[in-house]
C-alpha cells in the first residue's frame, strides 16, 4: 500500500503521538477490506503506540478505519481507503487522536470543545476531491475534542448504494444526525458557527471593537493575500476579511503555468500563501461577508454579520466565481446532477454519460478528466470554434469517449424530480432542438466578478468588473481593487498576484499623499 518514501515520512509523523491509540478495521473479507487492513498493519508497524484491532463480524459499514485513544470509544472513522487526498486527513487523525496538537485556532478549538448535545456527521467524499479533506480534518478535529461528537468519513465510490439511496451528487456531502447538512468546501469555523447558534452574534460583537485599519483588504485569494503581504511589509497596520481564504483557488487541482513552480494544486498554494500571510503582522478575518461600503471620516466596510470595519483606505480583492447557464432547471438540479467541479463530482458519475458546457480550457480540461471515469462525454460549445488551447483540444479529439459538438445553446436541464436525465439544446446554426441523454451537467462557462454588492456604489464596466487606473485606484477616492473582480485582462493567478502588489502599493502612496495636508498645515500654524 505504501511506497518505501510514503512510510518514511510517516514514520517521522508518528513520532509525534504522545498517548497510545487504537486502530480497529472493520472488514467483510471484499478486496477492499484486505486493502484497507493491509494499510492499517503497515500505520501500525510504524509505532509501538498504535495497536491494530481486527473485526472480522462488524455491525455497521465494512471496510472502515476506526481511530480512538487506548480504552475510549472511537467516534472517528474512514469508510473506505483513505488515501489520494484523504491520506492527510488519515495522519491528522492518528496525530491528533494520539495527544499531537492541532494547529487550529485555539478560540475555534475551544468553541468545538463547548458544543454541547449530540452530533453524528457523516462527510461522502471522493478520494480525487481537493475540497473534500478539509471538511474531513474540520469534523474529525471536533469529534476529537469533544465526546459529544462522532463523524465518519464515506467514500461514495465505495458506498455506491448509500449514494444512490440519498440521492449524492456532489461531494463533500455532509449529514448531521441523518439530516444533510451541507454540500462544498467548509471550514472548521463555517462548521462550527452553522451548529453553534451563538456563534454570529459573538463574533461581530468582537469586530466592531477593532481598531481602525491602514489597510484593509477585502477578499483572500492570490490578488488579496498579495496586497496584504504589500501592504504589511510597509509597516502599516493591516487587515484582511474574507468570505474564504484562497477564493478560486482553492476549487483548482492542476496549476502548471505558475512562474517558478512546475506543477503545484489549488489547495497547496493557497496553504502557502496564507502561511506566508500570517508572517507578517495581518490581522485575519476569515468567514465574513461584506455587504456595503461606505465613505465618510474614513471608510466602512459593513459585514454581512452586522459588523463594520473601518479603515482609511480598501483593497477589494473579492474575485469571481463560476458563471451559471441561467437555464430552467439549472438551480433545481444542481447537487443532483448539475456541476462545477469536474474533479470533485466527476466519480460519482463513474460508468454514466454526462456533459459538459463550455469549450475553453477549463472545458476541455474537465473533459478529457471526466473521459478516464465516465462512459462519455459530451462537450457543448456555444461558438463555432474552441477556445482552449490547441494542446487541450487534440487531446481531447483523440479520446474515442469525448463527443464535442459546436454552436450548442444550452436551453433546458432535465430532471425527474430527484436528479439530472437530460439536457436540452438549440443547434444555433440551423435551429435544430435536441435532447442529450447525460447524468450530469458539468458547467465551465467562465466568470462573474463578485461585485453585486457595490453597484451604485463604484464604477464598474458593462460585466460588472470594477473600474480601475494603472495604479488599482477605483472611482472612490482611498478605494482600490486587483484581480478578477477588475477590469484587468487575463484572468490568472499571476496575474492577480501583480494587480494586488500594485493595488498596495498604490494604497500606501494614497496614505503618505492624503496625510501630508494635514500635517503641512498644523506646522505652518
Amino acid at each position: 500500500m505504501l511506497d518505501t518514501n510514503l512510510k518514511k515520512q510517516l514514520d517521522t509523523y508518528l513520532q509525534n503521538i504522545v498517548n497510545p491509540i487504537e486502530l480497529t478495521v472493520s472488514t467483510d473479507n471484499t478486496a477492499k477490506s484486505k486493502e484497507l487492513e493491509e494499510l492499517a498493519t503497515e500505520i501500525s508497524a510504524l509505532s509501538s503506540k498504535i495497536e491494530l484491532i481486527i473485526d472480522n463480524n462488524p455491525v455497521g459499514r465494512a471496510p472502515q478505519m476506526s481511530i480512538a485513544p487506548k480504552g475510549s470509544a472511537s467516534r472517528v472513522a474512514f469508510a473506505g481507503i483513505p488515501m489520494g487526498h484523504e491520506f492527510t486527513s488519515l495522519v491528522l487523525a492518528l496525530l491528533q487522536a494520539g495527544g499531537h496538537p492541532s494547529k487550529a485556532e485555539p478560540a475555534l478549538i475551544e468553541q468545538a470543545e463547548q458544543l454541547t448535545g449530540d452530533y453524528n456527521f457523516e462527510v461522502y467524499i471522493s478520494l480525487s476531491c481537493q475540497n473534500c479533506p478539509e471538511v474531513v480534518q474540520a469534523l474529525n478535529l471536533m469529534a476529537i475534542k469533544n465526546p459529544n461528537i462522532r463523524t465518519t468519513m464515506i467514500d461514495g465510490a465505495l458506498f455506491q448504494d448509500e449514494v444512490n439511496e440519498r440521492n449524492i451528487m456532489a461531494v463533500p456531502s455532509v449529514y448531521l444526525n441523518g439530516e444533510l447538512f451541507g454540500q462544498g468546501r467548509m471550514s472548521l469555523a463555517e462548521i462550527l458557527n452553522k451548529v453553534d447558534s451563538g456563534a454570529s452574534e459573538r463574533q461581530a460583537a468582537a469586530l466592531a471593537e477593532k481598531d481602525p485599519y491602514d489597510v484593509l483588504v477585502v477578499g483572500g485569494g492570490p490578488a488579496g493575500a498579495a496586497s496584504a503581504i504589500y501592504a504589511a511589509r510597509k509597516g502599516i497596520r493591516t487587515g484582511v476579511v474574507a468570505e474564504r481564504f484562497g477564493g478560486q483557488v482553492m476549487d483548482t487541482m492542476a496549476i502548471e503555468n505558475f512562474i517558478s513552480v512546475k506543477e503545484t494544486e489549488g489547495p497547496k498554494l493557497v496553504a502557502n500563501l496564507e502561511q506566508h500571510v500570517l508572517d507578517y503582522d495581518v490581522d485575519l478575518v476569515n468567514t465574513q461577508r461584506a455587504k456595503r461600503l461606505t465613505k465618510g471620516d474614513m471608510i466602512e466596510v459593513e459585514l454581512e454579520s452586522g459588523a463594520v470595519l473601518k479603515s482609511k483606505s480598501v483593497i477589494l480583492a473579492t474575485g469571481a466565481r463560476w458563471r451559471e447557464m441561467n437555464v430552467p432547471g439549472e438551480k433545481e438540479y444542481r447537487g443532483k446532477g448539475v456541476a462545477y467541479c469536474p474533479h470533485c463530482d466527476g466519480p460519482l458519475f463513474k460508468g454514466k454519460k454526462v456533459a459538459v458546457i463550455g469549450g475553453g480550457n477549463s472545458g476541455i480540461e474537465a473533459a478529457i478528466d471526466l473521459a478516464g471515469i465516465v462512459e462519455h462525454v459530451t462537450v457543448l460549445e456555444f461558438g463555432n470554434t474552441l477556445r482552449a488551447d490547441e494542446v487541450l483540444v487534440r487531446k481531447a479529439k483523440s479520446m474515442k469517449n469525448i463527443t464535442i459538438i459546436k454552436e450548442a445553446m444550452t436551453t433546458e436541464v432535465i430532471g425527474d424530480g430527484q436528479r439530472v436525465i437530460g439536457l436540452n439544446y438549440t443547434d444555433r446554426a440551423t435551429g435544430d432542438k435536441h435532447l442529450v441523454d447525460v447524468a450530469g451537467i458539468f458547467v465551465q462557462i467562465g466568470l462573474i466578478p463578485n461585485t453585486e454588492w457595490l453597484k451604485d456604489t463604484l464604477e464598474l464596466s458593462d460585466r460588472g468588473e470594477i473600474v480601475i487606473d494603472t495604479k488599482g485606484q477605483t472611482s472612490m477616492p482611498g478605494v482600490f481593487a486587483a484581480g478578477d473582480v477588475t477590469t484587468v485582462p487575463y484572468k490568472q493567478i499571476i496575474i492577480a498576484m501583480g494587480a494586488g502588489a500594485t493595488a498596495a502599493l498604490g494604497a500606501f502612496d494614497h496614505l503618505i499623499r492624503t496625510s501630508v495636508p494635514a500635517e503641512a498645515g498644523s506646522e505652518a500654524a
